[in-house]
């Protein structure tokens, strides 16, 4: 790629997203699917032997699958709030995050759903979901669902696409295949910048962004009822549907400041992604963290002084630290706490620290997760005598573990495809170059830079 002279920072920048994969791109990515291979062939050991290969049993039917679900589907919906409200309030700093945030809610909410159809006794028998489907089963409903915020998902990362397609179609200075060319000027759909074209272009962006958020926030707490409309122990609470809420914006920063350290550091882009970035989105990842603990202190607490004979004997298995006491005491305090320190002390507001402490939530979380499934099932209603161990207490095979790794592989796998083919940042509003029209049409209501 030759820089232009006309505009040269615009030509370096798209230079640095769009260059050709190196060799370490190259080892990454065969690394990337060799997992995603592993966990293809854990799949088909499981579709071929069914349930057998995996721990789960009559009385734990959920287990790995389901936190994989609420997980990814939870980093979705908190991606598409994030991305909204930072859109609609036009937040300055929001530049070089909102694309990793529409690319986080896209990918998230097509491996996520996989992880929920492995729990499927037929896999085989999926497509009856569409040929035998009735309105009145909530499965249907949840099919629906999702499918219309993914659709609503692509839409609004292809609309904030539209901008970079016409400069990657106009900027003849950038040597690319003419495939790619074409496909660029396919995409750009003859957008001219012209101020009545953008201001339909930012109108369409604002509304799908006020029409995702509630959406988001509607399937999050739906999904919470999934556990909190039961009798089970632990599960029958009135806090669930903010409480999954919080936690999916929560997981969700913290993955979102995963994503900017590394194509941060892949990409060179320490121009464009700086500290700023990183203490703002650390920040709010403080006050996350402590809306997270409130909630997770009313979860439990209430559960204990209720002394209930069902729920007494899960906190008993929840404080066992031969059983899940140190999942808890990682997930319930250090995934709560260590976020409030590293933020809040100046000197370990660092860009690693932050990172560091990003990665730590994220696996806290999906262990908050685990520990609200499982736990749960292995506590039974009714007692159960002279019956196998295995039958009570769940342990997960080598089969989910390759499956569920490999899901993760597969997410890392796409980011990566889909950064080789469009700019992984905002060229536009990154470089704030060129103002489209005139000033009024795309206004910085909030600039917290000021």
């Amino acid at each position: 790629m030759i820089a232009d002279n006309k505009n040269p920072e615009i030509n370096n920048l798209v230079v640095k997203l769009l260059k050709k994969t190196g060799k370490k791109g190259y080892y990454w990515g065969f690394f990337l699917l060799l997992i995603v291979i592993a966990g293809t062939y854990a799949l088909v050991i499981q579709i071929t032997k069914g349930h057998i290969v995996t721990g789960m049993r009559d009385n734990v039917a959920w287990g790995l699958y389901i936190a994989n679900f609420i997980f990814f589907m939870g980093l979705s919906y908190a991606s598409a709030i994030i991305s909204g409200l930072l859109r609609l309030f036009r937040v300055s700093w929001r530049r070089p995050v909102i694309r990793i945030t529409d690319l986080m809610t896209i990918i998230s909410a097509i491996i996520g759903p996989l992880y929920i159809l492995l729990c499927i006794g037929r896999i085989d028998r999926l497509h009856h979901l569409i040929v035998y489907a009735r309105i009145q089963s909530p499965i249907i409903w949840d099919v629906f669902a999702i499918s219309t915020f993914l659709i609503g998902g692509i839409i609004i990362l292809y609309l904030g696409l539209i901008e970079d397609f016409a400069l990657l179609r106009d900027n003849h200075f950038i040597k690319a295949g003419k495939l790619r060319k074409r496909l660029y000027k396919l995409l750009a759909l003859r957008y001219n910048k012209s101020p009545e074209q953008t201001k339909i272009l930012y109108n369409n962006l604002d509304l799908i962004s006020a029409l995702l958020i509630p959406v988001a926030i509607i399937l999050s707490t739906i999904l919470s009822w999934v556990f909190g409309l039961t009798l089970r122990p632990g599960w029958n609470s009135t806090i669930f549907g903010p409480y999954f809420v919080f936690a999916s914006i929560y997981s969700g920063i913290a993955a979102i400041i995963v994503a900017l350290w590394i194509f941060r550091k892949a990409y060179h882009l320490e121009k464009y992604i700086t500290k700023v970035h990183f203490i703002k989105l650390g920040i709010l990842l403080l006050v996350l963290s402590i809306l997270y603990g409130y909630f997770t202190f009313n979860e439990y607490f209430s559960i204990w002084y209720s002394s209930e004979k069902w729920d007494t004997k899960l906190l008993a298995k929840l404080f066992d630290f031969s059983q899940y006491g140190w999942l808890f005491i990682f997930s319930n305090y250090v995934g709560i706490l260590l976020p409030i320190i590293v933020v809040a002390v100046p000197w370990l507001r660092r860009i690693n620290n932050i990172a560091v402490v990003s990665v730590i939530v994220i696996i806290s979380l999906w262990i908050k997760r685990y520990i609200i499934v499982v736990p749960t099932l292995e506590t039974t209603l009714f007692p159960i005598q002279d019956t196998r161990e295995a039958w009570i207490n769940y342990s997960p095979t080598w089969v989910e573990w390759s499956i569920t790794i490999g899901g993760v592989a597969m997410i890392c796998l796409l980011f990566m495809l889909v950064s080789r083919l469009i700019p992984i940042m905002p060229l536009k509003e990154a470089l704030d170059k060129e103002k489209i029209g005139n000033k009024n049409i795309v206004p910085e209501l909030w600039d917290f830079n000021k």
